[in-house]
């Protein structure tokens, strides 16, 4: 199977935890302690939710915008 590209929009919550969500992958998110640990842990992540949808249920990611109001 060819490597598939994901990115991970990544935030620190209120006790200090990372938690990371993949745009592209509808309920695709994790967390962890360090950022290392939450990479690790939203590759599995990625993985399982893979194996439960089909490829053309992906979207493409184009970009964080920041508004101010």
């Amino acid at each position: 199977m060819p490597s598939k590209e994901f990115y991970v929009m990544i935030e620190r919550d209120e006790d200090g935890l990372y938690i990371g969500e993949v745009p592209q992958l509808k309920a695709c998110y994790s967390q962890g302690e360090t950022i290392d640990e939450l990479i690790q842990n939203i590759r599995e992540v990625i993985e399982m939710c893979l194996e439960e949808i089909e490829e053309e249920s992906t979207t493409e990611f184009i970009g964080i915008q920041k508004v101010v109001v």
